[in-house]
């Protein structure tokens, strides 16, 4: 990822105390939204269980140094210092949650998250160092020194989105601990906690510390310090750790579509679409595994577009014009500069060298006199490319194109408008939220074609499993368990198998794996990061839906919907029916439920951490009111032979299990609950085996439900 060494400073995000419901700045006295119109003046204050990331950061020293000082003079200082941090915290996407004498609390997870936090907080982390050594270059009589203290977990997270201020943000051992981790940093360092290492060791490098005895900490506490970022390679990909499983058609389509290139000499963009861990990535890596193998030399030139950053509306096209150039992070300008020109005096007719060098500089950050106007960069740029591509065939990878500016998406868009001349083809990689910013991205056009990536099958995921996991392989029933949780998603099943191995509580039984008696199936903190990422991209009114249902469980009707949030039907089908659309729900065409629309989570993730983000006493007043509902929702299917209000839940089947605040569905075997509608995840023995363990949980469910024999 992009670092502060590079122009990396992040737009001002939605501050806490200035935001609407769909996150969007607003003034601090507006009634209304200025981008969306939403009415800002009956907000009520939210309250969410999140997984965030908390960073302390505190003056060395300043007591002592402040102990005969004026008063002003230590005003004066101690405000450019909380200036500097709270701009850096600003900036990475976190907000400045407290003061604390001179010590600065920074949380990035709220108001928004982004599946990134982690990696947020420690840039701020070090550019917070940066930029305290910069204050005392600039005034040595300062001599300011700070410890930085990072960790991440869950919190209690109460705030507002309109014009409100509210004190104490969030709530948790995880603001604690990151100031006891704190106060063990060395002077100017920075000390991060186990679950911040672990989100974020593949951008950084770290140095494991001796696990530290913590106030208030019952056992020694593990610790790693950061050393640096890891910068990035100029191989387009790194070798991959786990087996490739499935995906043979797309493969195909990938080398059919490559020969068509290779054999017309033209241009081509083709755009990998799926949700995030469905595998774009590796899928890509290991077409160009295949490309390798070819006799013909193809090149192979990688970027990807950031989710934040000041200076990267065109990081991704940088990428790639500085692994073609060779150009390292460590290079200063000269030498950036001279391999730039080696690089266009090779490939560049002598007419236009000066021309597209020019402009070409401030893609691989070099000043530049003349830049150009836009369409003029873009002319440039493109024929820099084609150029290369006139000497081989040239594979352009572009990545995660949902979070690119608006500005680059223009550029690539030429590509499929006007096509190109030579052997060039622009692979790009995004999730559905690129088609809400382009609707016809790829459309329709004979030099663009998309490409959806669907689910791994049962049979494929449960062979990635069992790769991770090695001999003898999991149990039946562990792994029925995860393959029906990650549905499909290899980067879930890659996550839930990992934190198993990592937690230790996996042991061996007999020939298989199981998990260790009462040890539970947890969410991982990395998947459930992109999933709330995505859960606080929706406005408010859709959040809350999907937060509702999450109550009922993983199979809802619309009318319960309505009742449990106390909404009228109209909008409820309305927004039921835009999730559906942007897959977070999906609608079961049988219903259960005569006249009912019927739907279930697309992800059993989706759901459990929707669940999750609630407070435990918004989660009974819920969970009483799904009750409620009932008799009403399942009046139509009751028969003489059942009391009213017991579903008629087909035989060998559990009924489903009532949500309580002491019992979150999260154990293994929860996701069985749903029936026969649940996607079909093991031999039919796993699957009766589960159901006879649910049920016999399930006979004294909350509802009254008496179960099945």
């Amino acid at each position: 990822m992009p670092h502060e060494d590079d122009p990396r400073a992040a737009e001002p995000p939605s501050r806490l105390l200035a935001t609407c419901p769909r996150g969007h700045p607003v003034p601090e006295e507006a009634r209304f939204c200025p981008t969306c119109g939403v009415p800002l003046e009956r907000l009520q204050p939210l309250e969410e269980r999140r997984i965030v990331t908390v960073l302390f950061c505190d003056l060395v020293g300043f007591t002592s140094a402040s102990e005969h000082a004026d008063p002003e003079d230590v005003r004066m200082r101690i405000d450019r210092y909380f200036d500097r941090v709270r701009g850096v915290i600003d900036r990475f996407g976190g907000t400045a949650e407290k003061f604390i004498g001179d010590a600065v609390v920074g949380v990035f997870g709220v108001p928004l998250v982004h599946e990134d936090d982690a990696e947020r907080a420690v840039s701020a982390g070090l550019r917070i160092l940066q930029e305290i050594a910069e204050l005392n270059a600039s005034d040595p009589s300062l001599g300011l020194a700070v410890r930085i203290g990072i960790n991440t977990g869950e919190v209690l997270a109460r705030f507002y989105t309109g014009a409100d201020q509210t004190e104490g943000m969030v709530t948790g051992d995880v603001v604690n601990t990151a100031s006891r981790l704190q106060g063990i940093a060395p002077p100017d360092g920075i000390v991060v906690g186990e679950a911040t290492y672990l989100a974020a060791r593949a951008s950084f490098v770290f140095t494991r510390l001796e696990p530290v005895q913590l106030k208030g900490k019952a056992g020694p506490v593990a610790a790693w310090q950061v050393v640096s970022p890891q910068h990035a390679s100029l191989s387009p990909f790194e070798p991959a750790q786990t087996q490739f499983v499935g995906r043979e058609d797309e493969m195909a389509i990938l080398q059919a579509t490559y020969r068509k290139v290779a054999r017309e000499l033209s241009a081509h963009v083709l755009t990998i679409i799926g949700e995030a861990g469905a595998g774009k990535t590796r899928l890509v890596a290991e077409f160009s595994t295949w490309l390798g193998r070819l006799e013909e030399p193809v090149t192979v030139r990688r970027g990807r577009c950031p989710p934040y950053g000041d200076g990267v509306t065109f990081w991704a096209l940088g990428e790639i014009i500085k692994a073609e150039c060779g150009i390292l992070e460590s290079d200063g300008p000269g030498e950036a500069e001279a391999k730039l020109a080696r690089a266009v005096e090779a490939r560049v007719p002598e007419s236009e060298r000066q021309w597209i060098r020019a402009r070409l500089a401030p893609l691989v950050g070099l000043q530049s006199s003349e830049p150009g106007e836009t369409g003029e960069r873009f002319t440039a740029w493109r024929r820099f490319l084609e150029s290369l591509a006139s000497a081989g065939p040239f594979v352009c990878v572009i990545e995660d194109l949902q979070w690119a500016d608006p500005a680059l998406l223009d550029f690539v868009g030429q590509f499929i408008e006007w096509g190109s001349e030579g052997p060039l083809f622009v692979i790009t990689t995004a999730r559905l939220e690129l088609f809400e910013r382009r609707p016809g991205w790829g459309g329709g056009a004979r030099t663009a074609s998309v490409l959806n990536l669907a689910p791994l099958s049962t049979a494929e995921c449960a062979q990635l499993v069992s790769a991770i996991v090695g001999a003898p392989g999991l149990s039946s029933e562990v792994e029925a368990s995860i393959l029906d949780r990650v549905e499909g998603n290899p980067l879930f099943a890659e996550e839930f198998v990992r934190l198993l191995i990592e937690r230790g509580v996996l042991v061996r039984s007999g020939e298989r794996i199981d998990l260790l008696p009462d040890a539970k199936l947890p969410v991982p903190d990395s998947i459930a990061s992109v999933v709330s990422a995505r859960l606080d991209s929706l406005p408010v009114d859709r959040k809350g839906l999907l937060a509702d249902a999450a109550v009922i469980g993983a199979v809802f009707w619309a009318a319960s919907v309505a009742m449990v949030g106390g909404r009228d039907r109209g909008p409820v089908d309305t927004g039921l029916h835009e999730l559906s659309r942007q897959e977070f729900v999906r609608p079961i065409r049988a219903s259960s439920i005569a006249g009912e629309a019927e739907f279930r989570f697309w992800h059993a993730i989706v759901r459990d951490v929707a669940y999750q983000q609630l407070p435990r006493r918004i989660r009974a007043t819920g969970s009483r009111t799904s009750r409620s509902s009932l008799p009403t929702t399942t009046r139509a299917r009751s028969s003489s032979r059942r009391p009213l209000g017991r579903p008629a839940w087909p035989p060998r089947w559990p009924a489903p299990r009532c949500i309580t605040p002491s019992s979150p569905a999260t154990e293994p075997w929860a996701s069985i609950s749903a029936g026969p509608r649940r996607t079909t995840v093991a031999p039919w023995s796993s699957r009766r085996t589960m159901a006879q363990r649910a049920s016999t949980r399930e006979r004294s469910c909350c509802c009254g439900w008496a179960g099945h024999s």
